[in-house]
């Protein structure tokens, strides 16, 4: 039954990691390239090579804190209830 909480608190958890990837990602491409913003893909004014290094650069940064946040949920929940939250 405690596992059916884990579902909402798994939401909750992935849209804040979003919220701080998103944070973290325009902090760290302020500082790397002095610009405000990383160009997106139809934008003219941008190389491919400076669209592609902003987009892994951005999927690095999502993905490392969705896997920060998620194991940090889970354990959050084994604490709290004993259980890893995706054993049967």
């Amino acid at each position: 039954m405690n596992k059916v909480l884990y579902k909402p608190l798994n939401m909750v958890v992935s849209a804040a990691g979003g919220v701080l990837a998103g944070i973290a990602f325009k902090q760290i491409w302020k500082r790397v390239s002095g610009e405000e913003d990383a160009p997106s893909a139809t934008d003219r004014d941008f190389t491919w090579t400076q669209v592609i290094v902003a987009a892994a650069a951005q999927g690095a940064i999502f993905g490392a804190v969705k896997a920060a946040t998620e194991r940090a949920g889970a354990v959050g929940y084994r604490k709290a209830t004993g259980d890893w939250p995706t054993e049967d």
